[in-house]
């Protein structure tokens, strides 16, 4: 992936001085938190309706404030580079996406932190993994997951980390577009058997939605390297429901997914790189996904 000349982005804050620990998360013990991080592999929308616990943690930690991390001994100094200057490619491509839609794109902020942190859904966790808030219209990441998709998943690489940006900021798409709040009306009104297919579809249409900006992106700068899609094809591959599953119950619930199958994720991030079309990415509209 080749961004060293491109300009980083003025919408990453950078909340790492903060304190917070992780500690036990809502009672639940460090296996729960790993089960967390394993079923949480791009989140989605809501961190909440993952481990049910935000309001608690929220009320029982205190996010404490300390001077900004200096650049010049921040041992993730490239790395938070290489995240601005990716969300500033975002920012570049549906911008004018949108203008084409006749919308105005409102940009995000992407907030970096460690351990925990307050948000607008409740409190967000590290074991969660990275996640979008539509209330606050931000996106959450702890750079140190990138280091656990390596070592954990075998997902590693530039543009894999590109990919799980731009899947968040899918959902901030999807937000704009009106979509997150149609699905999250039908939370209360359908069985969690019913609102599961939904999920599916919402996540699958983030992965789409990502892309669809890779695609935009690479024909107005061209970026990408022989290899990067491989990379953000096995992350997808990784981290389907039933891979996840298996992983780490050696079984499969196919009724318990929210986030799609290694097949329906690989499908329609090539569906959206390959098509560059946004339309093409109503994973509503079909039955078979």
């Amino acid at each position: 992936m080749r961004i060293d000349d491109d300009r980083e982005s003025d919408n990453v804050e950078d909340r790492r001085g903060g304190g917070g620990g992780m500690g036990r998360a809502g009672g639940l013990g460090i296996g729960g938190v790993l089960l967390a991080l394993v079923a949480s592999y791009f989140l989605g929308i809501d961190p909440r309706t993952l481990m049910g616990v935000a309001e608690s943690v929220q009320g029982g930690q205190q996010q404490t404030q300390s001077k900004p991390i200096d650049p010049a001994t921040d041992p993730d100094a490239a790395l938070r580079k290489e995240v601005s200057k990716i969300l500033a490619r975002t920012e570049d491509t549906w911008g004018p996406l949108f203008q084409q839609m006749g919308g105005n794109y409102q940009r995000p902020k992407l907030d970096l932190y460690r351990g925990s942190i307050p948000t607008a859904c409740g409190a967000g966790q590290s074991a969660m993994g990275p996640f979008y808030c539509p209330g606050d219209q931000k996106v959450y990441l702890d750079m140190d997951f990138f280091r656990e998709m390596e070592r954990k998943f075998r997902a590693g690489g530039d543009f894999a980390r590109a990919y799980v940006i731009a899947h968040e900021i899918g959902h901030h798409v999807q937000n704009q577009m009106g979509i997150t709040g149609k699905t999250d009306a039908m939370r209360d009104r359908v069985s969690k058997v019913e609102y599961n297919k939904i999920s599916v579809r919402v996540e699958l249409q983030a992965d789409c939605f990502a892309g669809v900006w890779a695609h935009h992106s690479n024909k107005a700068k061209p970026f990408l390297d022989p290899n990067d899609v491989d990379e953000a094809l096995r992350a997808a591959n990784a981290i389907g429901d039933d891979a996840l599953q298996r992983q780490a119950q050696g079984t499969v619930v196919p009724d318990s997914f929210t986030h799609g199958t290694s097949q329906q994720r690989v499908r329609w991030f090539k569906t959206g790189f390959e098509n560059g079309s946004v339309k093409g990415c109503d994973t509503f509209a079909t039955r078979d996904i």
